[in-house]
């Protein structure tokens, strides 16, 4: 047994809460420090081999219908587009322009075409499908693309007698791209309740 004399005062052993706070801020000091002192970055290369940085091209713009000649016989007077809608349609990656155009006449509902434009690479944009031809007399109310499918709802005539200015027939159709050409179905009329 040991005499308490023996023993030194130990008084500054007892923890107080000025000495929990002291502690409390160093660790905190010490785990900020650790979280900017980092190692290097793992990688999957091989010591010595050098790192490259590959991108991706820039996706292609969709052609402008801007300055392409429309397949449009006017008679002296301008086409005009009435119509526009891009997407990829071909599954290739780049967009293409669909259109609906018609001649710029002052006055009436001339009948209009649907085209699909494409631009090669470094070429102006051209015509390279019609799917509705100016002779069927038809005029568009809607386009769109989606889902790689063309849409358009197309207005037309029962007989010469209806005036051109109020179709009254329309007709929802839908072009899509299958085995090198665009086939068109017709979509089924929406039902109102």
């Amino acid at each position: 047994m040991q005499n308490s004399a023996a023993v030194p005062d130990l008084a500054h052993t007892h923890a107080r809460p000025v000495h929990w706070l002291a502690t409390a801020t160093a660790m905190a000091a010490v785990v900020a420090a650790a979280g900017f002192v980092q190692p290097d970055a793992a990688t999957a290369s091989q010591k010595g081999s050098e790192s490259r940085t590959v991108t991706a091209p820039a996706p292609t713009p969709a052609p402008d219908p801007e300055g392409v000649e429309m397949p449009l016989e006017c008679g002296g007077v301008d086409s005009v587009v009435t119509k526009r809608a891009t997407g990829d349609l071909d599954g290739d990656g780049g967009p293409e322009t669909v259109v609906a155009a018609r001649c710029d006449a002052g006055s009436g509902t001339p009948p209009s075409g649907v085209y699909v434009l494409a631009a090669g690479r470094g070429t102006a944009a051209r015509v390279v499908a019609t799917l509705v031809q100016p002779a069927e007399k038809l005029s568009v109310g809607s386009l769109a693309v989606r889902d790689g499918a063309i849409t358009a709802t197309l207005l037309g005539y029962s007989s010469p007698e209806v005036p051109s200015c109020c179709p009254d027939e329309r007709e929802n159709v839908e072009w899509r791209w299958q085995g090198g050409k665009f086939v068109r179905a017709v979509q089924p009329e929406a039902r109102g309740m």
